[in-house]
Formats: C-alpha cells, sequence, structure tokens
C-alpha cells in the first residue's frame, strides 16, 4: 500500500481570499485536514479553510491541552505540550501509513512561528512532505500600515515579543525595521522596550490584519489589556520613512483635478481611462448617488453634496488640489454634457486656481446609452437640449427646441422632469408636434445601465407625459427615422432624401 503525504499548508493572515490557489486545490482534494485549536474547540486555521474545504474529508482537531505556563502536568508546561505533539503525530502517522494524505493547516506560513514545525520535526522523516508557503503576519501587517518596511539598506529583524524588555530594547537599537511577533500577554513590556529604544512614535499596532476586524493603531495609544494573540507590532525602517518624511518637510506638490465621467451605469461602461483617474484619486467629491457609484476605498475621504451646489463643489475641489491632493471629480454619463466639467473649468479660471491643472476624463453619454438599446436613432444630424429651466429661462429652451424641431433635427432631450417640473415635458411636446407628425418614433430609456433599465419606443403623439422623470431621457426622431416592425430596431438613415 502506497503511503500518504503530509503537506504543511499555509493559510495566510487570516483573509481567506489570500489563501493560495495551492493551498485552496490541496485543501480541498485532501483525505484528511488537520488543524490545533484551543480547549474551548474553536480553530482560526478552520475558520480561514472553511470556504474550501468539503463534505465527507476527515477532520482532526488538534486541541492544545494548556494555552499558558500553568499547568498540573507533572512535566510542567513544556512537558505537557511535549505530550501533546507526541500524540496528535501519531494520529496523522496513522492517516499517512493508511495511503492518506493530510493537509495541516497553518496560519501565516508553515515554516515562520508555526505549530506546523513541530509535526514536521516528528514526521517529516518518515514520510513525504510538501510544504506550501503562506503570506506571514508581518507581510500582512505591512500592508495594513500601507508604508513601505523596509528600502534600500534596511535591516529587518523579526523578535518575539516574549524577550525580557531589556534584551528587546538593545535588539530594536540595533536594527532599522522590526516586527514583533508573540506581544498579546507581553504587551506593555515591548511598549517599554520601544520607548527605551527611542522608537515608540515609530511604531505601529496591527490586530488581526487582513480580516474585517482589522484594527490599526500607534502603539502608544494601544491599552495592554485588549491586545488579543493575533496581533503584530511593526516598526518600519528609517530608510523606508525617510522619503515621506522628506516630503512632508518640503514644500507641498501641487495637486491636480481629474473631472470623471462614470457613464451611464455600470462599471461595464466606465472607461479604463475612468477607472484609473479614480483609482488614483485621494480624495472623490460628486453629487451623493453619482459617489455611491464608485466602489468605498477606504484610503480614499469621499465629499457627497447635493445636487444644486456645483460651483460650491468645483470650488471645494479645486482648493483640495491646491493643497496638495489629487481629486476625482465625478459625473454620470459625460462630465461635458450638462455635468461638472463646465463648472469646475469656469470657477478653475478664477486666478487663484491658475496653478491648478484640470483634466476632463470624458464618459460615455446618457444620450449614446440609450440610443445604443434600440439601434441608431442617432444616425444622422441631432441635437442635444435640456428641458430644465433652473439655469435658463423656458422662453430660451422653447426657443432652442423649436428651432431643432424646424430644422428636422433627432432630439435628445435630457431633464426632461421632476418631482417640481412637470409643465415643460407637456409643453415640449405640445411645440414637438407643431413640426413632427404624431407618428415620429420616441425612444424613452429610464435608468439605463441601472438594474432598473427601462427602455420604450413609442410615438410622439402617443407619448405619456405622466410618465417621465428625471431618470428618464428621451430621443425624438427626425422625419427620416424609422421602426423595424419585426424587431423594434430604431434607426435614422445616414443618406438625406433629395
Amino acid at each position: 500500500m502506497s503511503r500518504g503525504t503530509l503537506y504543511g499548508v499555509g493559510l495566510g493572515p487570516g483573509d481567506p481570499e489570500l489563501v493560495t490557489v495551492k493551498a485552496a486545490r490541496l485543501i480541498t482534494n485532501a483525505d484528511v485536514v488537520a488543524y490545533h485549536s484551543a480547549r474551548h474547540g474553536t480553530s482560526i486555521a478552520r475558520g480561514i479553510a472553511e470556504p474550501y474545504l468539503r463534505e465527507g474529508q476527515i477532520e482532526e482537531q488538534l486541541v492544545y491541552p494548556v494555552t499558558t505556563e500553568s499547568t498540573a502536568h507533572p512535566g510542567g508546561y513544556e512537558g505537557a505540550i511535549n505530550d501533546f505533539y507526541t500524540e496528535a503525530a501519531a494520529r496523522l502517522t496513522a492517516h499517512l501509513e493508511a495511503g492518506r494524505d493530510v493537509v495541516l493547516l497553518a496560519e501565516g506560513d508553515p515554516l515562520f512561528f508555526s505549530s506546523y514545525m513541530h509535526m514536521h520535526k516528528r514526521i517529516g522523516e518518515r514520510f513525504d512532505t510538501v510544504i506550501v508557503p503562506g503570506v506571514t503576519s508581518v507581510s500582512a501587517a505591512a500592508a495594513a500600515v500601507g508604508a513601505p518596511l523596509v528600502e534600500g539598506d534596511d535591516v529587518l529583524t523579526v523578535l518575539p515579543g516574549t524577550l525580557a524588555p531589556d534584551e528587546l530594547a538593545e535588539r530594536l537599537r540595533g536594527t532599522q525595521a522590526a516586527a514583533i511577533m508573540k506581544v498579546s500577554r507581553h504587551f506593555a513590556g515591548i511598549q517599554d522596550a520601544l520607548k527605551r529604544a527611542g522608537r515608540l512614535d515609530d511604531a505601529y499596532y496591527v490586530e488581526r490584519a487582513s480580516r474585517s476586524e482589522q484594527r490599526l493603531a500607534p502603539v502608544a495609544d494601544v491599552d495592554p489589556d485588549s491586545v488579543p494573540y493575533m496581533a503584530i507590532v511593526i516598526v518600519p525602517g528609517r530608510e523606508a520613512a525617510q522619503p515621506a518624511v522628506a516630503a512632508a518637510a518640503g514644500p507641498v506638490a501641487p495637486g491636480r483635478v481629474d473631472v470623471v465621467g462614470l457613464g451611464p451605469g455600470g462599471r461595464d461602461w466606465l472607461t479604463p481611462q475612468a477607472q484609473a483617474a479614480l483609482a488614483a484619486a485621494d480624495h472623490l467629491v460628486g453629487y451623493g448617488p453619482y459617489l455611491d457609484r464608485v466602489p468605498p476605498n477606504p484610503r480614499q475621504q469621499r465629499h457627497a453634496s447635493d445636487n444644486q451646489v456645483e460651483s460650491e463643489r468645483a470650488e471645494f475641489a479645486l482648493d483640495l488640489a491646491r493643497r496638495g491632493a489629487r481629486v476625482a471629480v465625478v459625473s454620470s454619463g459625460d462630465p461635458g454634457v450638462f455635468a461638472m466639467a463646465s463648472a469646475v473649468l469656469e470657477v478653475a479660471a478664477e486666478a487663484r486656481y491658475a496653478d491648478v491643472p484640470v483634466t476632463v476624463v470624458p464618459g460615455l453619454t446618457a444620450a449614446q446609452a440609450v440610443a445604443s438599446q434600440v439601434g441608431a436613432p442617432l444616425g444622422h444630424d441631432y441635437a442635444v437640449i435640456s428641458l430644465s429651466d433652473r439655469l435658463k429661462p423656458w422662453e430660451v429652451v422653447a426657443r432652442r427646441l423649436e428651432a431643432a424641431a424646424a430644422a428636422d433635427l433627432v432630439i435628445a432631450i435630457y431633464n426632461p422632469a421632476s418631482k417640481s417640473r412637470r409643465e415643460q415635458i407637456a409643453q415640449a411636446r405640445e411645440l414637438l408636434l407643431r413640426h413632427r407628425r404624431p407618428e415620429t418614433p420616441v425612444v424613452v430609456g429610464r435608468a439605463v445601465g441601472s438594474p432598473d433599465q427601462q427602455v420604450t419606443v413609442t410615438t410622439l403623439g402617443e407619448l405619456d407625459v405622466d410618465a417621465i422623470d428625471m431618470r428618464c431621457l428621451l430621443i425624438v426622431g427626425s422625419s427620416q427615422t424609422q421602426v423595424v416592425p419585426s424587431t423594434g430596431r430604431v434607426f435614422t438613415p445616414r443618406r438625406y432624401p433629395n
């Protein structure tokens, strides 16, 4: 009978999505999955691996007999732990001798302060053994801090917090960067050692790195009585920290404003250029519902405002940029079409903002999006008109609408109605009927690009103005616009009759 293989599988720091592809595959395929736990029965390792377990697997729960040095075992704590590891090794050996592969789960990396090593020493020479490395807590904690841990000639030292404060302080003085493990019951001594080494202000406390309950704080601000087992202290190297310190001490670098078009709906309609501008921003500024369409990033600050304060929003964004921030001002659709680009550029024309770069990042317009859902109604000349009279008199809107209708242009109508503006759409319909046949095709797109999308093809004579709201965009055809009866597709030919 062939013998099984022992796999020491690193699970990473806690987030199941940081489990490697190889580790996930081995966990799922294993005959036996083994893991350590405290006497209360909860296993952190099993919790991380749970998404990759399958029904029918044999689970070996290796329960520590003690978790502190207080024990009635005649050999003391060391004797109790040695007996435990010997018994656990015998249980896993029985499976391996029977030909069953055993995956022994290890938080972090199997060979980095891990209980797996005790099994490896006892079993590894007798059976085939494969080590699958995992992301260490040091890497996860450094990522949480968001600052380089080491750079250039920095020396990183990994220290156990169980060292006496005097020795710990001495070692901290002799290294540029440090990661201090096993901190929970020794945290007060660690704080004292960092203070004596002159590194307390440089040190970060990271609790449950990469988990949803992750906590980050300066070491000096942490109550030693609140520190759990899953915690670590990170002290970035002096060379790694130097560029940030130098930048803070020098003049503030000029920022910039990107006015970003989000397109009409979901991420699929967001351009790569817009995605890059949003990702690079320090601050996101915009109308609340539009900001909600951008996935949250805790690194970024979000500044939502009402839809009727465009100039104030623009000024706020430019002031942030003048102080060195990179700001993305978001607009639905394209920012240059009845949106924020004009408002930002108008304020940016003031002398005080002359040194602030402003870039407009285009987006797919609502007119294009609605047109695409029915075919090509914008295939020939067309006009784009907003029915809102909040920023211009209705007389101007009506005059332009009539001119476009008389010119036989296809017309894309933005902002057709709102809760307080119901007369304009009815008046627009009557005005258009002076120049267009009642059979003229009209496309009504509501919330296009969202899960609530509705697109209707009707006629100018049958248009239900009571069903129109601010989430709608209308495309009114010209005399040449056609509807294909068999498919419902709408198009305006590129050739105009002689």
